[in-house]
């Protein structure tokens, strides 16, 4: 297999990392970006990817490190929402998040995140716990799930329930989830993409914006066909079957960002 063809299978995934690192799509894209310009640029880089995964993202996480404390020179293309966390940014260690992002969202074990992050497995585990912990220590939110199966939904709400959040109602279509945001609007929303009448979750909050701006995450078997960067795309997008712990980092993501539009 081509080293293009490799990247390809796996750029969907680094896209959804990079996007839920930064808060917004425009600027996760343009470390993505940038990951590639150097490797097309670095003979040794280019090998070194070909290698797998777990390359690829320390190739990302070295350009990410260089950069992040220099969040003003990527302006340009950054939203206003992932401006306006900068304060936030500068008050929770960029490695806090990522561990726990590697680990919860991308699914890396300790080993290899202590390699992305050039640290050790003990240092990621410590790094993950005390990203848990700030997460114990954010506000309560008001949260609306989108789910047509109902099991999905009783878990997705026991465990924001479990988070401290306050779910405020459950619907199962794009129909039902306008009702309930309209008697008791959400501070966060969970969606899934196909709802139980064949409408489109996507169409929901698309129309649930337009009556406030909230972060969403969306719920999918199959990212990779969301993340082809012809369009604007979620920026936090949890794959189905999920675990707890990945739905959990994405919520205090989004939360922390506090992002104003969900497609961007």
């Amino acid at each position: 297999m081509s080293l293009s063809d490799q990247i390809a299978i796996q750029l969907p995934y680094l896209r959804r990392y990079a996007r839920a690192l930064t808060g917004s799509q425009k600027s996760g894209d343009t470390y993505v970006r940038a990951t590639l310009e150097a490797a097309l640029a670095d003979a040794d880089l280019r090998k070194s990817i070909s290698a797998g995964r777990v390359e690829l993202y320390c190739a990302f996480s070295r350009i990410w490190n260089s950069g992040a404390e220099e969040i003003d020179d990527l302006q340009p293309t950054i939203e206003d929402h992932a401006l306006t966390a900068k304060e936030r940014i500068a008050h929770i260690a960029p490695a806090h998040r990522q561990a726990l992002l590697l680990t919860a969202l991308e699914e890396f074990s300790f080993e290899d995140a202590g390699k992305i992050l050039q640290t050790s497995t003990a240092d990621v585990e410590k790094l993950v716990d005390q990203a848990l912990a700030e997460i114990e220590t954010e506000t309560a939110s008001r949260v609306l799930i989108i789910e047509d199966e109902p099991l999905i939904s009783m878990q997705l709400e026991t465990l924001v329930t479990d988070l401290g959040h306050e779910v405020i109602g459950t619907a199962a279509t794009r129909t039902q989830a306008l009702d309930v945001f309209r008697n008791a609007p959400a501070g966060l929303i969970l969606a899934d993409i196909q709802l139980a009448d064949g409408s489109s979750g996507i169409d929901a909050v698309e129309d649930l914006l337009q009556i406030a701006d909230v972060p969403v995450i969306f719920i999918t078997a199959y990212p990779e066909k969301l993340l082809t960067g012809e369009r604007p795309e979620p920026t936090y997008l949890i794959t189905k079957p999920f675990r707890e712990e990945t739905v959990r980092a994405a919520i205090s993501q989004a939360l922390f960002f506090g992002s104003s539009r969900a497609l961007t």
